[in-house]
């Protein structure tokens, strides 16, 4: 954008630049709401998001209040605010004040100012006409409540509020009364009818600058509440009996990668669509284990060794080939996926491509479900910790609630792709709970007090 300023007698033209927007900033950028609430998710952008409009209206004239709970929080936003008005500060006719982290326009009240603000005793003294909260979650309410918002009443001024959801990492240094104060403002803006309120979320993986490499090994280490909270950036209530893999034991099953033995059976899962194709791979687990195998993996427990998920745009014969590499020296035993009745014309397709893909041996998707939270439930499913859109998925699925009730449906199930390609391979015959092989009469699940009680199982449930 170009600033005009006046030296002397004559007018002149400076170019102040900023960072190109990502997508999920750009739409914060251009709203015209005069309170915007941001959730994101570490990394994602939010931070370097907001100085965009802040510089910008900054060099329109404004008067900008970026802060954050440390100064360590406000380097960031201070960085950029140097790096684009470098060259009005060159001209002199703006002042950089680095100890204090402002920008004025000398003998104007045009400034753009980076401050350590946690509650209302230490965000006194300053005003603006355009406030940010960075970090919102970490903040005392009276920030903006006791100071913040009479600081705007002058000019009809903005604030924008950015948070991500409060974790074990963060509530250590949460100066917030309520810990979940960001979350209940940001349901109320999403309520909001008068426009005054807009709500923005987006998650660390629709960030295109940073390193998915890197994100990935992170998120390899991370559990599963951690990445929904801190990649995600979900900060619902969610109970544990909204979760459809909440049988899934991570602590346990999520395990650090080690060499499957080429004379362990292979399986394949394959979920079809021209958008979001998705594959996985898996084996059945033979003994002796192999060096870095976990000791209490079993026989006959399937390992999930390598996701597929390569996006739009490939053909057939392209995913077969791709199959074939990653199967490269192993025995894929049986490959299932699609819809039992509707897709059988695809699976010929890969069949004649040289990829043979069999239907899921169990019919009903809810049958196939049960079966593979039985197999987590008793821990017979492990899963790498360096698939990441894997366990993203199983961190993320939920069951589909009706007026507050849970149903047997999964909220936005085609959404997860990998997931299905997992209940396909589960289905196959070689994957029947134990309880089920000995007879057909499966015990009815008891619940977590009637184990400790000692409590025989209240009924049988036919299958």
């Amino acid at each position: 954008m170009t600033t005009q300023i006046l030296q002397g007698r004559r007018i002149r033209d400076v170019q102040v630049v900023t960072r190109d927007p990502h997508t999920e900033q750009e739409k914060f950028r251009v709203s015209k709401a005069k309170r915007k609430i941001i959730r994101a998710g570490r990394r994602g952008g939010k931070t370097v998001g907001i100085s965009i409009p802040a510089i910008e209206l900054f060099a329109e004239g404004r008067r900008v209040l970026y802060t954050a709970p440390t100064a360590e929080q406000t380097d960031a936003f201070w960085y950029e605010v140097k790096r684009s008005l470098l060259p009005l500060v060159e001209t002199g006719v703006y002042k950089n004040n680095e100890s204090e982290r402002f920008i004025e326009r000398i003998g104007t009240q045009n400034r753009i100012k980076a401050k350590t603000a946690w509650d209302a005793n230490s965000f006194r003294g300053d005003y603006a006409d355009y406030l940010i909260f960075d970090e919102w979650q970490l903040t005392n309410e009276d920030a903006w409540e006791v100071v913040g918002m009479p600081m705007l009443l002058d000019n009809n001024g903005d604030a924008v509020f950015i948070y991500t959801p409060p974790s074990l990492r963060s509530t250590g240094v949460s100066k917030a009364h309520d810990p979940r104060h960001a979350a209940k403002m940001f349901r109320a803006a999403q309520s909001d009818k008068t426009g005054l309120w807009e709500a923005f979320h987006f998650t660390s993986l629709q960030n295109p600058y940073i390193s998915q490499d890197a994100l990935s090994i992170l998120m390899g280490e991370m559990s599963s509440k951690t990445i929904r909270q801190e990649i995600l950036a979900e900060d619902d209530d969610i109970e544990s009996a909204w979760l459809v893999h909440s049988k899934f034991n991570e602590a346990l099953c999520k395990i650090k990668r080690f060499s499957i033995p080429l004379n362990w059976d292979g399986y394949s899962g394959h979920d079809f669509g021209s958008a979001n194709p998705a594959g996985l791979f898996g084996a059945r687990v033979k003994l002796p284990l192999p060096s870095g195998t976990p000791s209490y993996i079993r026989q006959g427990d399937l390992v999930f060794w390598k996701e597929y998920a390569p996006g739009p745009g490939f053909s057939t014969a392209q995913h077969v080939a791709r199959f074939k590499e990653i199967a490269k020296g192993y025995t894929i035993k049986r490959s299932r996926g699609g819809n039992l009745n509707s897709e059988d014309e695809i699976r010929q397709g890969y069949t004649k491509e040289g990829w043979a893909i069999l239907p899921p041996a169990l019919e009903k998707k809810n049958t196939q479900i049960d079966r593979m939270i039985n197999l987590e439930e008793n821990n017979k499913i492990y899963m790498f910790d360096d698939m990441w859109q894997t366990t993203t998925q199983m961190a993320n699925c939920l069951w589909k609630l009706k007026d507050g009730v849970i149903t047997n449906e999964i909220d936005n199930e085609e959404k997860y792709h990998l997931l299905a390609c997992l209940r396909y391979i589960v289905s196959d015959s070689d994957f029947v709970p134990e309880t089920a092989q000995a007879s057909n009469w499966i015990p009815h699940s008891l619940s977590r007090a009637e184990t400790r009680g000692g409590l025989r199982p209240r009924s049988l449930v036919r299958r």
